[in-house]
């Protein structure tokens, strides 16, 4: 019975999207309809050819019968989109010191407006997203003793979220736009994620319920934070009524400040939640396994848990000091994110203080290695966001490259860093092996990126900085001393530098992703110290 209402679903949403694509006010909402019309055909015919067939479940088991082959998936997705990202990254970087680099011949496709938010959302939601799905899946399996609930959802949680990107991805190429930071996705794409997020939900706090481990382990704590919070920040910034049914376009039901409000809401807790609970229920699993020591101060964890979560929801009006935004509410949302600075540090003295009696480690293992300066970074953006919430040091570095800086900072050196480490875990264990192909180039990956964020994040301080005074400059006569364009042709020798940064960086994925590759389907090195750096579960 099951077999025939999926051949019917199916049918009806290839019919529904072929008469969408058909009737497509814009190119983008026709490409859309054409990829869901695509990916509904191919499984009609694929549940036509298997119905009344014993399908046996898509995750693959393993021996203490977790489902490890999404998590496998969810390995290689990250993988594959961190370099896209990186590489984007890397070009748009080279188009602001050279604009000949928008090249006319395509379109407008290939220009920096475009390309920007496939940058941020390839690297924040495609690679940080797949990091968290498949490490999320991963860490409540093992500390509840429980396979994954719901069969086969946790892979329709996958693979619908990797149809997501890519049509979040094509519409920003082909120009559909809701021009909202970090929730640019139109509304038909916004509908798809809330499905697949509530999927995601359901399987994760459904494996939590079905536990036969009594105690819920602090890492779960965030994971489950993270998911619910954004499904919360989703929806209300996402409520817009569409112009047709049959085109991309929407108008926000929210308007004027009020806008402006809603999405800073969603805009720093995309960062509080998505980038910075989800990754710490990441540091409280890995980084107390990688080190072979139970985490420094479980009590302390709760503590920051608690304090995180109730702090970070009030923080985004900072980003609307000297607009049309009340007073009150920008001065609430500095003094939140002030004070949001002990949590914050709370969690990076735990995870540094894991280390304790075992620092001879950092030394020795790598991966050690990148799980200590992810912490770092972490430490130190959560001291610069506080700081540059304050109005006096916002009037300055507000529209300016410091913020570039203390972004990519915190995402490549906290976000970034704690996932290739995560990666160079998991891998030798979700493919049974003995350890990682090569820990030499597991260093050569280290110091890459650490080499890169540093010539990334200290170009934008400087030259964001240099940008804050010269605007802000005047002569004897009370005149602006330079124009816009001084700013831009002052700033070009340190573009340059941020773009050897990016390209820095992206080398160190690279390597990352042949080691991994090798590790799962190449021949083995011997390494003696490679069982080492790979603990036992």
């Amino acid at each position: 019975m099951w077999d025939w209402i999926k051949i019917a679903m199916f049918g009806l949403i290839a019919l529904f999207a072929a008469l969408a694509a058909s009737w497509a006010r814009d190119l983008a909402y026709q490409v859309h309809m054409l990829i869901i019309m695509a990916v509904a055909a191919g499984l009609f015919i694929w549940s036509v050819r298997t119905a009344g067939e014993a399908q046996p479940a898509l995750a693959t088991g393993t021996a203490e019968g977790y489902n490890d082959g999404v998590i496998r998936a969810g390995v290689i997705a990250t993988a594959f989109w961190g370099v896209v990202g990186f590489l984007v990254g890397v070009f748009i970087a080279f188009q602001l010191a050279y604009p000949q680099l928008n090249f006319e011949f395509l379109q407008g496709y290939g220009n920096f407006g475009r390309l920007r938010p496939l940058h941020t959302s390839a690297v924040i939601f495609a690679f940080g997203g797949n990091a968290l799905l498949c490490t999320s899946f991963y860490v409540v399996q093992r500390t509840s003793a429980a396979r994954l609930w719901g069969g086969n959802l946790a892979w329709f949680v996958f693979w619908g979220y990797q149809l997501f990107i890519v049509l979040a991805a094509t519409g920003y190429l082909l120009g559909a736009t809701q021009s909202k930071e970090y929730a640019e996705p139109e509304w038909y794409v916004d509908l798809w994620l809330t499905v697949v997020w509530v999927a995601y939900l359901l399987v994760f706090l459904g494996t939590i319920l079905k536990r036969k481990e009594p105690h819920i382990y602090v890492a779960n704590w965030f994971f489950l934070s993270f998911i619910v919070t954004v499904a919360m920040l989703h929806v209300v910034n996402n409520l817009t009524i569409p112009v047709s049914i049959w085109g991309s376009k929407s108008v926000i039901v929210w308007a004027g400040v009020q806008d402006a409000m809603v999405q800073w809401w969603y805009g720093h807790n995309a960062v509080g939640f998505f980038l910075t609970a989800g990754f710490l229920g990441m540091m409280y699993y890995f980084v107390p396994k990688q080190a072979e020591r139970p985490v420094f101060s479980y009590k302390l964890s709760i503590v920051h848990f608690w304090a995180l979560i109730f702090l970070y929801i009030w923080a985004g009006p900072h980003h609307l000091h000297y607009t049309a935004l009340p007073d009150w509410a920008s001065t609430l949302g500095m003094v939140f994110s002030v004070v949001l600075w002990m949590p914050s540090w709370g969690g990076m003295i735990n995870g540094l203080m894991t280390l304790s009696g075992a620092w001879d480690k950092i030394r020795t293992d790598p991966i050690i290695r990148m799980m200590v300066i992810s912490i770092g970074f972490y430490g130190m953006s959560t001291f610069e966001g506080p700081m540059m919430s304050i109005r006096a040091v916002n009037s300055l570095s507000h529209y300016t490259d410091w913020t570039i800086g203390h972004v990519h900072s915190g995402a490549l050196g906290w976000n970034g860093m704690i996932t290739f480490a995560c990666l160079y875990f998991l891998t030798p264990k979700l493919w049974k092996r003995q350890g990682l192909y090569s820990l030499k180039l597991v260093n050569w990956h280290f110091w890459l990126s650490t080499i890169g964020i540093v010539l990334y994040a200290a170009s934008m301080w400087v030259t964001g900085i240099m940008e804050g005074l010269m605007w802000r400059e005047v002569d004897a006569q009370g005149f602006l001393v330079n124009s816009f364009a001084d700013t831009v042709e002052a700033k070009f020798p340190m573009y340059l530098v941020r773009g050897l940064g990016g390209v820095l960086y992206l080398a160190g994925a690279l390597i990352m992703v042949y080691n991994l590759w090798m590790t799962a389907f190449g021949k083995q090195q011997t390494q003696a110290a490679a069982a080492a750096a790979t603990p036992a579960e």
